[in-house]
């Protein structure tokens, strides 16, 4: 890779980091496996980058990788969550309440993962249903379908947390 293309790719990861770690959280529930997913993303797209930037497509190529590697994830039989008998002291991020964002990605882990994808993309990254359908390689109706079921899903299992 050249000087210039590694300097584009340094610049687009660092600016999209963040981003793609909060999307990340929103597939797993699960800062430290979001900062996991984040990481092999970024490397992947690393090793892609020259034929990537050729194309345009960095944003929705990463994106794809990220959902990817999260599925690929939760198929693992061993996960690498060990329990510990206490919790690092960590400041939460400002937002909604700790309870509503716990309720909120619980809720998302009930969701099948291509129900779970098609909800992030289109409510939490405000894309369209082409631009979903184009980034999950499904047709538009089945992200319509998707999402539809995914969201009466998540509305059900919000109402039976706040229950």
């Amino acid at each position: 890779m050249r000087r210039s293309q590694e300097a584009a790719y340094v610049e687009f990861a660092t600016s999209r980091r963040d981003q793609l770690r909060r999307i990340a959280y929103g597939m797993c529930g699960d800062w430290h496996q979001a900062d996991d997913l984040t990481q092999v993303a970024l490397v992947r797209l690393y090793v892609a980058w020259p034929r990537v930037t050729r194309r345009g497509t960095e944003d929705a190529y990463v994106r794809r990788i990220l959902l990817n590697a999260a599925i690929d994830a939760s198929r693992r039989a061993v996960r690498r969550e060990l329990p510990t008998d206490s919790l690092p002291e960590r400041a939460a991020p400002a937002g909604a309440s700790v309870e509503e964002r716990t309720t909120l990605v619980a809720a998302l882990q009930v969701l099948p993962a291509q129900q779970r994808a098609t909800v992030l993309l289109r409510h939490w990254l405000g894309l369209s249903v082409s631009e979903t359908a184009a980034e999950l390689g499904i047709a538009e109706g089945t992200v319509k379908s998707h999402t539809s079921r995914g969201l009466s899903a998540l509305r059900e299992a919000l109402a039976a947390a706040d229950a």
